[in-house]
């Protein structure tokens, strides 16, 4: 009986950047159409609950609602702009539009590949995130200069959430298949990951779940730093992020190299 071995870790080269290069290349072409996308509904989201809902509830957990929701949503944005970066785009890349078969006639490898469009979906977390960051700015939801220090967790964040969505992608059939992981784990963490109100709001059992998520673990890192406090158990929180984004690079390279090379 054959003993299944695991599959040999990603081993990406420099090379990986230019498929990132090549996604920014195309993307300043539709960069409209991108940012209104993944810049519209959190700036909706920020304006209507920010201040409608704020103006009934005032504060929540010591900050002003505003802020409460605007370091929530910043996360979240990073969390969903990577996953439809890493679904539908990757997805059409892949199989419609057949890019990766073009790709791989040149030097590079499927691990290059993978890599390189891992660190766009980042880039895209970063910037979609950093535009609604602006904007709460703007209206008065970020206290202070510590602010910035969460720019550079966006890209983790992003990160993060990029090769779960690739491993769909992989996984995928067609564009509806998308859906099971919408409604199964994007939109269950949105909304019991600390976006919209505290996580010890929850039932103790929920709780105990939810902490094991990486949304929650985005939200407590940024919401301090965009609230203007020190955040407890930085460390932590990066590490959390840090472990899903190493899974997901490993999982989403090898199911990559099985959907294209088997």
């Amino acid at each position: 009986m054959r003993r299944l071995r695991p599959p040999p870790p990603p081993r990406p080269h420099a090379r990986a950047l230019t498929v990132w290069r090549r996604n920014v290349l195309v993307w300043r072409k539709l960069m409209g159409a991108a940012l209104a996308m993944n810049f519209g509904e959190p700036v909706l989201y920020l304006l209507g609950l920010g201040y409608g809902l704020g103006f009934f509830i005032g504060e929540m957990a010591g900050l002003p609602y505003l802020t409460f929701l605007a370091s929530g949503i910043v996360a979240s944005s990073a969390m969903t702009t990577a996953s439809f970066e890493g679904m539908y785009s990757i997805y059409t890349r892949m199989v419609p539009q057949r890019t990766y078969e073009a790709l791989l006639a040149t030097p590079l490898t499927v691990d290059d590949i993978v890599a390189g469009e891992l660190l766009w979906c980042a880039t895209k977390s970063l910037i979609s995130s950093s535009a609604i960051l602006a904007v709460a700015a703007l209206l008065g939801a970020v206290a202070g200069w510590q602010a910035l220090l969460a720019v550079p967790a966006f890209f983790l964040i992003g990160l993060c959430f990029a090769g779960p969505a690739v491993v769909m992608s992989a996984l995928a059939p067609n564009y509806d298949f998308f859906e099971y992981y919408f409604t199964l784990a994007l939109t269950p963490m949105l909304l019991v990951c600390g976006v919209f109100y505290p996580v010890d709001a929850l039932p103790a059992a929920l709780q105990a779940i939810v902490q094991v998520l990486p949304l929650t673990h985005a939200v407590a890192l940024v919401r301090p730093l965009v609230a203007g406090l020190p955040p407890e158990q930085p460390l932590l929180h990066l590490a959390v992020l840090a472990a899903y984004a190493a899974a997901g690079w490993y999982a989403a390279t090898a199911l990559v190299r099985r959907r294209l090379i088997s």
